[in-house]
């Protein structure tokens, strides 16, 4: 779940996150428990990167430029309903804080869900199939955990930065 999870947050949407992907719904034909537990870590894991940015750009609005604070808004829509790329324009801007940010709360989102043996049949929706998914209290706290982590991580390398150009 930690190497899934932090393989979903890593490049939002390019090929690291598409073989995390491929790797989970090709398991999902044979039924197994074991394989929904690998789909639903996968899914919670792609949902936190834009939920973080939208959370971040909400906790700190002043550290954000307007356009910004707009993807955020953007990106709480985008992280519900699994679709990584809602992270795209933060991480375009600011790779070196952004990435990082997401891995360590895309890693502990599917550490998270596969240790809780949350499970889903289906192979994507984010938020809106929690209603089908095998312990979905666990699904939620998992996806919580990894935005928090994630956005307060991301907020505070953000307010260093702004701090380091503030002083030059």
């Amino acid at each position: 779940g930690l190497i899934l999870g932090a393989m979903m947050a890593s490049d939002l949407g390019g090929p690291i996150n598409k073989a995390a992907y491929l790797f989970a719904t090709a398991g999902l034909s044979s039924g197994a428990t074991v394989n929904q537990e690998i789909m639903a870590a996968v899914i919670i894991s792609g949902m936190v990167p834009p939920l973080a940015m939208a959370l971040a750009t909400t906790l700190r609005p002043k550290l954000f430029s307007e356009t910004e604070r707009e993807n955020g808004k953007a990106a709480w829509l985008l992280g519900a309903s699994f679709i990584s790329e809602g992270a795209i324009p933060f991480a375009s801007a600011d790779p070196a804080r952004v990435i990082p940010s997401t891995i360590v709360g895309g890693a502990l989102a599917g550490a998270i869900s596969m240790s809780a043996h949350v499970a889903s049949p289906a192979p994507h929706g984010g938020i809106w199939i929690i209603g089908l998914a095998q312990n979905p209290l666990m699904f939620f706290v998992a996806v919580l955990a990894g935005t928090v982590l994630s956005a307060l991580v991301y907020v505070v390398l953000k307010s260093m930065g702004a701090r380091s150009k503030a002083s030059a």
